[in-house]
Parts: structure tokens; sequence; C-alpha cells
């Protein structure tokens, strides 16, 4: 039997210096602070992104997961230094996410009579539980049940929403700046035109409402976000929940909000029988 032949390693250490040097200037990290924590020289690591050398496969996964790079990303690090891929990207429906689609769905299961949903990186609804459903319904009505996977951003975003969110306004403010936010950490290579929330940071509407805290009134501890419905008046707070220690780029990119009244109103309205 013959021996199967080595993977060719390609030469493209070219792109892989510049996409290095991007993503640690995106972390605010100098050279030599990268080097210390990865147990390597600066003068290395200026090679490295200089393209003068070549990272070794466990050098580059260090540098990654240093640098904080999504697994995702840390795929298209390998790629650029002339590796396969090291983490698989696999949807929540294939069979080796069970354990997993299983426990999300325990998770949304318990999290009833209130809402709680399953979310990708750019809020597309996954899935989501009989109380989200329901409140989902009751705000956009028929509107919502045509759509597979509607966007939750847009949709709180969106003009006939803004009539139903009481604090619309702060609701808006706190969303831009978490988009914006979570886009650096997430992709800070990304050009402008290819971000699926583009439109909205170039929207003044909302631009111009995302400016930082600090007026110098206490902000709450958790954003509230108040809906107000044909006499019913519903306030509630999530919590997003991730994956812990994901070794899997598609699991990576899930997480799970989970919704909870603020008042006895609204845990009254989710408890009763419809």
């Amino acid at each position: 039997m013959s021996t199967p032949a080595p993977r060719r390693r390609v030469n493209n250490a070219e792109a892989f210096g510049p996409l290095l040097k991007r993503w640690r200037a995106s972390r605010g990290v100098s050279q030599l602070d990268l080097a210390l924590s990865c147990n390597t020289s600066q003068r290395h690591l200026s090679f490295l992104e200089s393209g003068r050398s070549r990272p070794s496969r466990g050098m580059v996964l260090q540098l990654a997961t240093a640098l904080s790079v999504p697994l995702r990303h840390q795929n298209a690090l390998m790629l650029a230094a002339g590796f396969a891929p090291a983490w698989d990207s696999s949807p929540l429906e294939a069979p080796e996410m069970a354990p997993v689609k299983a426990a999300i769905t325990h998770m949304l299961e318990t999290q009833a009579p209130f809402p709680a949903v399953v979310v990708d990186r750019h809020y597309n609804l996954i899935q989501a539980n009989s109380g989200a459903q329901r409140l989902l319904g009751f705000l956009a009505g028929p509107a919502i049940a045509g759509l597979s996977n509607p966007n939750l951003v847009r949709l709180l975003l969106s003009p006939g929403m803004r009539d139903l969110v009481e604090n619309w306004e702060e609701v808006a403010a706190w969303m831009i700046r978490r988009l914006k936010a979570e886009a650096l950490l997430e992709d800070p290579l990304q050009a402008v035109d290819t971000d699926p929330f583009a439109d909205l940071f170039t929207d003044p509407s909302l631009t111009e409402l995302a400016a930082p805290f600090g007026d110098g009134a206490t902000d709450a501890p958790t954003l509230y976000t108040r809906f107000t419905k044909d006499g019913v008046r519903l306030s509630l707070f999530s919590i997003i929940a991730m994956v812990g220690t994901p070794l899997d780029a598609g699991l990576q990119n899930l997480r799970v909000e989970l919704f909870y009244p603020a008042d006895e109103p609204t845990r009254a309205w989710f408890k009763t029988v419809i």
C-alpha cells in the first residue's frame, strides 16, 4: 500500500502577515505584548507580519487565540498561512450537533412561558419558544408568520415597531452601540459595504441616537424594553447565553437570548393561558 503524499503547504506568508497585523491593530496590542503572550520574540513577530518568516500551524493558532480571533476567522488565518482550516463549521441541524441542539431546546422550553430565542451572529431568528412566538405574534401580527428567519434587530428598529416601543430611542441607541461594538470584536477587517447592518450605521435617525452614555444620569443595571399595544404594557429585559469553549465555528455563531418580565403585570400576561 502506498503512503499518501503529505499535504502541500501553500506559500502565502504575504497574505498572512497583513491579516495578522490588522487583527493585532484592531485589538490595540503591541508587537512586544503579543510576542510575550505567545512566548516568542518581537523580532520573529515582526518577520511574520512583514512576510519574511512563515508561521508554524501551532503559532497561527497561538496568535489567533491571544488576539481572541473568532474561530471562522482563525480558519482564514490558517488558510492564509498555507494550512488547512482548524475548525469545522456545522449547522445546528447537523447530526454531530444533536446533543447541543437538545440542550438549547431544553433551555428554551424551560424558559416558557417567558420568551427565549436562538439567533445567529447577525440576529437572524433560528429558533423560538412558545413565549417568543406569542410575543412576536402579538407585536408584529401576521406579518411575522410569513418570514422564515426574521432579523430581530431590523424588526425592533423598523418604523412599525417604533410606535409600539415606549422607550424606542433608548432601545435603538443601545442596539446601535451594541452592533458597532460587536462588529469591531467580531470582524474588524470587514468592509463597510459588506456589513449586514451598514445601512443602519449610516441612517441619521439612528446614528444620532447612538452617542455614548455619560450624561451624568444613573444608568439602569440592564436595558428594559417596554412594549405598549392595545392597552397591554409589557416590560422585559434579557440575558444572552453563549456556548462555553466552542470548538466549532458554527456553534460559536449562535447565542441564546432569554427574556424575563420586569414587573408583575408582564409576568401575569405571559402566564395567562390563551
